[in-house]
């Protein structure tokens, strides 16, 4: 996928339609379609009550436990892993050998409780049953990612591609080229899955890392779009709820924004949404009730941990910036032995800048932004660093950056990024490097 060859061959006939619609007039307009959280509760039923009559039903097994691993992530309810967990050991102990339909599944569910060295184990034994395995794969790919083994993950990404072209193939695509920066081509793949969808829930998923990614490169217009446009296809979605929060934030329409971040961490208190809501509250003055939701964050976080998921990288720099430093760095140190890549070195490197250990920090801070991914944030947290050793002029470099790829970003640090571009080009000499 990395060769030009390649890439050229994972976007010819990407297309700019819709997908997923119904012709006008017909019946089926007649009714909003069934959100994407209430059709995989009705294939869960339908799995659950097929069970009850064939009990040894080995795939349908798999299947269920693979359903309930969906509708953790479409609802954020991570109690639905354990059930997922029960129903996958069933498969696999009715039929043991030769189940790449399970362990493919328990690889799934090892990713979505960020234990990727299980994840990749599990997706190559699926993978030594059945080389032609596209799940397999995918959870392969995503692994590869979330360990920071990037040239592996693209091969692994180009493969499952090789084998279905689909929009679970074409998403990993454009997540692979948005981490290395190269976002025309991110776009054109959702483009391609957008093209290819046949369900809201895809529709909606395509929609909302279009939003995403216009969001991540400042395009707000893009952005507010295409979250509109989500909506249409998934009015519940908590993701495409804080997704126009964000605009919004950014637009300074707070009043609108903080609405969207309260409807979205009421139907699913993932942390990262419940810190963002917080991190506006507390950026417009609001202290009393950001630390009501940084309490919450901390709650829901000891909800995914006791339902098996691992989330210390998710919240570093939470910790890092509102919490305790030294417990964000030992979480961060401890998730090494599971997680790796330029998200893991963001957070590191933050987490050793606010402990006052800049010239540790600094190589962590250059490996995150060494791939070229497009996050403002990084190369915030770059500058910060720089200024903090004394290096103005890579100082200025980065925050200028960090505010041309995305003025918004956060509505803490972006002020903040500002404010100390502005005293560092106070102080710098004319024509001197400092």
């Amino acid at each position: 996928m990395l060769a030009a060859t390649a890439a050229a061959a994972l976007v010819l006939g990407v297309g700019t339609g819709t997908g997923g619609g119904q012709p006008a007039g017909s019946a089926a307009a007649a009714q909003p379609p069934p959100t994407p959280a209430t059709r995989i509760g009705q294939q869960i039923d339908g799995l659950t009550a097929r069970l009850r009559q064939v009990p040894g039903d080995w795939p349908g097994w798999a299947a269920l436990g693979g359903a309930y691993v969906e509708q953790a992530r479409i609802t954020g309810d991570p109690t639905a892993y354990p059930r997922a967990e029960i129903a996958l050991a069933r498969s696999l102990e009715i039929h043991p050998d030769g189940n790449d339909l399970a362990l493919a599944g328990q690889a799934a569910l090892a990713a979505a409780r960020h234990d990727f060295p299980a994840a990749l184990r599990l997706a190559d034994a699926a993978i030594a049953v059945n080389e032609y395995s596209a799940p397999a794969h995918g959870v392969r790919a995503d692994a590869l990612v979330e360990l920071g083994r990037y040239p592996e993950a693209w091969l692994a990404v180009q493969r499952m591609v090789d084998l279905r072209p689909d929009v679970s193939s074409l998403a990993r695509a454009s997540y692979a080229f948005e981490l290395r920066g190269e976002v025309e081509p991110a776009r054109e793949a959702l483009n391609r899955v957008l093209a290819d969808a046949s369900s809201p829930a895809d529709v909606a998923f395509a929609w909302l890392h279009l939003g995403e990614l216009a969001r991540d490169t400042g395009d707000l217009t893009g952005a507010e779009e295409a979250f509109r446009r989500g909506l249409v296809a998934d009015p519940t979605s908590p993701a495409l709820l804080a997704g126009r929060a964000r605009v919004a934030a950014a637009q300074g329409l707070v009043d609108a924004a903080l609405a969207d971040y309260r409807t979205a961490t009421g139907r699913s208190p993932q942390p990262a949404l419940v810190i963002e809501y917080g991190e506006l509250l507390a950026a417009v003055g609001r202290q009393p009730e950001a630390d009501q939701q940084y309490a919450l964050a901390r709650s829901a976080a000891g909800l995914l941990r006791a339902q098996g998921v691992d989330v210390d990288v998710e919240l570093a720099l939470f910790e890092a910036d509102h919490g305790d430093p030294e417990a964000a760095l030992a979480a961060v140190t401890d998730a090494r032995q599971r997680r790796g890549g330029v998200f893991v070195d963001d957070a590191q490197a933050w987490a050793l800048h606010r402990l006052g250990r800049d010239a540790e920090a600094l190589e962590y801070a250059r490996a995150a932004v060494a791939l070229g991914t497009p996050r403002a944030l990084f190369r915030y947290h770059l500058g910060v660093i720089e200024a903090a050793l004394g290096q103005s002029d890579a100082a200025v470099a980065n925050l200028r950056a960090a505010l041309a790829l995305d003025p918004a970003f956060s509505p803490l640090h972006a002020p903040l990024a500002r404010n100390l571009l502005g005293s560092l080009d106070a102080v710098r000499p004319v024509g001197g490097a400092r």
